[in-house]
């Protein structure tokens, strides 16, 4: 029997940060709805995954409020607990409450009128809102003040209580290139190979790619290159995980020589393993593998370098 599927009904006073909270957990690969009428629930449920979506196990993150259709703490609370009865269901409940000084503040900096004060100073929505939710708030499992919080620190404190289970993952990539056609569109780090020695120069590996043993072999004989790549490898081993920890969703690694065929490819296909032995999962792509590159493209052998 399959585990059940885990909903996060995220409500709270308004202007806590619940739309930071959603957007988080969007980021960290859950399915998310704001604003739902819980009634509408078993049918959400019920539809399709969202096209791309292989499998319907994502978690699901849905936001409620005082603004929300048909909003009522008690018929919400009920049907928690018939949802939870059903046992297909592990519902939990996120409260994001705040002091009401700060709310005040933070109104008063957006000149946004609490939705439950239109007419009146936003310190008597506040009032009456925190009234009408505190029976929320006392069933709920989480609970984050945000009276302190900046929107990267709530950030990150999401990522910290909901991130386990492989979603906050990102999405690696490695990507070899050639100068001569630009930088890849979203790079986010980028290795130049071209002080490697370049196999165009050597008339019976030119034709091959960086994917050949020969070409990798001619690469990998550079004097330098041991102790070039392995220093690239260490550099990305110590920053990845921490552009995980700061939430990024997708991470693109550019591996960049002149034409995009032989060092660069070589160098993308090393570093990709290297990335895999330690527990991550690149896709591997060679944006110019199929172009061909011509002397003038390539520029000047460098001395040991046999030109044609």
């Amino acid at each position: 029997m399959s585990d059940p599927k885990h909903v996060l009904l995220v409500t709270g006073m308004s202007g806590a940060g619940r739309t930071t909270a959603l957007k988080s957990l969007e980021d960290m690969g859950w399915e998310t709805s704001d604003n739902l009428p819980l009634a509408l629930l078993d049918r959400l449920l019920a539809s399709p995954p969202p096209p791309g979506d292989v499998e319907d196990d994502r978690p699901l993150a849905v936001g409620i409020d005082s603004r929300t259709r048909g909003f009522n703490v008690t018929a919400i609370l009920k049907r928690v607990a018939a949802l939870r009865a059903t046992g297909a269901l592990a519902i939990d409940i996120l409260f994001l409450d705040c002091s009401g000084v700060v709310l005040a503040q933070r109104y008063s900096a957006t000149r946004r009128r609490h939705p439950l004060a239109l007419d009146r100073p936003a310190e008597d929505g506040i009032v009456q809102e925190r009234e009408l939710l505190r029976p929320l708030r006392d069933a709920a499992e989480f609970l984050i003040d945000t009276s302190a919080h900046t929107t990267n620190s709530l950030q990150q404190e999401m990522r910290e209580r909901f991130g386990a289970g492989g979603f906050a993952d990102p999405t690696l990539m490695v990507t070899s290139f050639g100068y001569s056609r630009g930088l890849p569109r979203g790079a986010d780090l980028v290795f130049d190979c071209r002080f490697l020695r370049n196999p165009h120069w050597v008339p019976a590996l030119r034709p091959g790619t960086g994917l050949d043993a020969d070409v990798a072999a001619y690469v990998a004989g550079d004097p330098v290159y041991e102790a070039a790549v392995s220093r690239f490898e260490d550099l990305l081993l110590l920053l990845l995980p921490r552009y995980a920890g700061e939430g990024k969703s997708y991470i693109t690694i550019a591996i960049g020589c002149t034409g995009g065929r032989h060092r660069s490819v070589h160098v993308a296909e090393r570093i990709g393993r290297r990335l895999r032995d330690a527990g991550f999962s690149p896709t591997i792509a060679h944006r110019d593998l199929a172009h061909r590159t011509s002397d003038v493209t390539e520029g000047k052998p460098e001395a040991g370098e046999a030109a044609t």
